[in-house]
């Protein structure tokens, strides 16, 4: 990676860029990386199956020149099969006096220590290595892993040669050694093998360790050149803006690290083909860096909200939901509306979809027969009832069929339901399921139960919104890496966000970062001073193992009886439906449990 031309030298030579850059924060050249390539041979292909290591050879690399070299065979304490004797040449008597793996091993990790590990098909030869590092009790040194089959399979097309194992690729790349299924000259071509897949990588651009790990041919050369840009970001958790030369907003996102995030957008690991569209706009990133990953999401959240880039496609339209509405008037009625309103009425929601709402609304209508209409109730009675109210399923008040008592009555049932149990609802959605089921309508029995589970998860958020919401201040801290994290939330919004620093009284700094949060005014509904989303993140955290409550103001509490309890019952039957497979249904099962045929 060159350093930009605009640089200015200081008084000592050295420009102020390379100053701020660290040698970690360029990345590791390749150069400068001691690789350690590694292959074994094995009396089978799964260790956990009781297969055993019968050699072991390796080759420590750097900067193209040959350091070391390993190699020994292993006492496998079992007969090797015929055919890996004919397709290795390692028989009984080879390594009938050879060390066995516990001594092996640990003198190979000690050959290997401090290098990144190379294989080719990588997930074989470590696992091995790994299983009999755990067998032993030794703790495995945790190794970057380099796999060139992997990585062969990015950069090679069938132009250059009909497939990536290894022999065909030490033929490409003219290797010195020809694999012969003996370990340590499979390690050997393996070595030119990455060398001549380094040599091609370095004319993309791809100079460094963390670059080639991540390659992938995916991403246009375009991208790779702009790695610039995410140099001047921190190493700390925030949000990041991708900008365009306008300074548009393109795409919003967050990160533990800033820096390391979003050089993945320049180095490779990103293939999306949207996001290769977007970088190949973006002019500048900006980084906001924040005191918590928590204050990073829900950082996110509002500028995507504000904004709303072209490029993120979730949460640009907190605004587009639909809320139930239990209308306030004489004979009150269930309403469809976009908005919260300040009312005195009692909502339920936010729902994402009108087709979830749609459900939700039928469920309580099939529990209450209150009326439909949308429009006045007439001063004198109707002559007839409408065809709702000859089904059972409306009250009829237009015609005066119900007192104004009884109806109300109803009413306050149905208001319940919404707020605190919803008993009645589950109660007359399960007998419809279960007599649409007598009659082997179980398409009609599944409709009604989809109905049911809107239902619920719509009531049981609100319930956990509200008791949330209507607490004025929650403070709550959590130990994370860097110290106590600590967030001060106000009527369901976050307010203020901070990390104890080390030595400080904890006390007092709770004091003033509470001194320092936003005012925040309560409104009306579950959720109105922030989105729904931001308010479960911030539930999601709340609930989550570790964080202890420093102060609340009110009471933050959900109904015992309410929509949760029902929903955790039904989530575990439909879990329980989806991993049952018919008898005759082989599609849902591992190939080891299909019944043979």
């Amino acid at each position: 990676m060159s350093l930009s031309p605009t640089t200015t030298p200081d008084a000592s030579g050295r420009s102020r860029w390379e100053e701020q850059r660290s040698f970690d924060e360029l990345g590791r050249s390749l150069r400068d990386v001691t690789f350690c390539v590694v292959d074994l041979e094995t009396t089978g292909g799964s260790a956990a199956d009781g297969s055993m290591i019968t050699e072991i050879g390796a080759v420590k690399v750097r900067g193209g020149e040959v350091l070391g070299e390993f190699q020994t065979l292993v006492n496998p304490h079992m007969a090797i099969p015929p055919f890996i004797a004919v397709l290795t040449g390692i028989t009984d008597s080879m390594v009938a006096v050879a060390p066995p793996v516990e001594q092996a091993l640990p003198q190979f990790l000690e050959f290997a220590r401090g290098c990144v590990l190379v294989a080719h098909n990588a997930p074989f030869d470590v696992g091995f290595l790994r299983y009999f590092a755990e067998q032993q009790g030794r703790a495995w040194p945790g190794f970057e892993v380099l796999d060139t089959a992997k990585l062969a399979r990015r950069v090679i097309t069938r132009d250059d040669a009909p497939n990536c194992k290894l022999s065909s690729l030490a033929v490409l790349f003219r290797s010195g050694t020809t694999p012969n299924h003996r370990a340590l000259s499979d390690a050997r071509a393996t070595v030119d093998v990455l060398h001549g897949l380094m040599a091609r990588l370095g004319n993309l651009g791809v100079h460094t360790l963390e670059e080639l790990q991540t390659f992938s041919s995916r991403v246009s050369s375009a991208q790779r050149r702009k790695r610039h840009l995410a140099e001047a970001l921190p190493h700390a958790p925030g949000v990041y803006l991708f900008r365009d030369d306008r300074d548009r907003v393109l795409y919003v996102g967050t990160s533990k690290d800033l820096r390391t995030r979003v050089r993945t957008y320049f180095t490779a690991s990103e293939t999306r083909s949207r996001m290769g569209e977007m970088v190949g706009l973006a002019s500048r990133v900006e980084g906001i860096e924040c005191a918590t990953a928590l204050e990073a999401e829900v950082r996110e959240l509002r500028l995507i909200a504000e904004h709303k880039p072209r490029y993120n496609r979730r949460s640009r339209f907190p605004e587009r939901v639909h809320w139930i509405k239990l209308t306030v008037e004489p004979w009150p009625r269930l309403s469809l509306v976009r908005q919260v309103l300040d009312d005195g009425a009692d909502y339920i929601g936010p729902f994402g979809s009108k087709r979830n709402a749609d459900r939700s609304l039928a469920a309580l209508h099939e529990a209450f027969p209150i009326r439909q209409c949308s429009g006045r109730m007439p001063k004198r009675p109707a002559l007839s009832a409408c065809a709702l109210a000859e089904m059972g399923k409306c009250l009829s008040p237009c015609n005066g069929s119900v007192t104004a008592d009884d109806y109300a009555q109803v009413v306050s049932d149905l208001r319940t339901s919404l707020l605190s149990r919803p008993d009645a609802v589950v109660t007359s959605l399960s007998a419809r399921m279960q007599a649409l089921a007598d009659l082997e309508r179980y398409e009609d029995a599944g409709s009604w139960r989809d109905r049911l589970t809107s239902f619920l998860r719509a009531a049981a958020r609100t319930q956990r919104l509200r008791a949330l919401t209507r607490c004025a201040e929650m403070v709550a801290a959590r130990r994370e890496a860097s110290g106590w994290a600590v967030h001060v939330v106000r009527h369901g919004r976050l307010a203020a966000a901070g990390v104890i620093p080390p030595g400080a009284h904890a006390g007092q700094y709770v004091d003033e970062l509470r001194a320092s949060a936003e005012t925040v005014t309560a409104g009306p509904g579950p959720t109105p001073a922030a989105s729904a989303e931001e308010s479960e993140k911030l539930l999601r955290w709340l609930e989550s193992d570790g964080v202890r409550l420093v102060h609340v103001d009110g009471e933050w509490t959900c109904p015992l009886g309410g929509a949760t309890k029902h929903l955790r019952v039904h989530d575990a039957v439909q879990q329980s439906r989806e991993r049952l497979v018919p008898f005759e249904d082989h599609r849902g099962l591992r190939p080891e449990h299909q019944p043979a045929r």
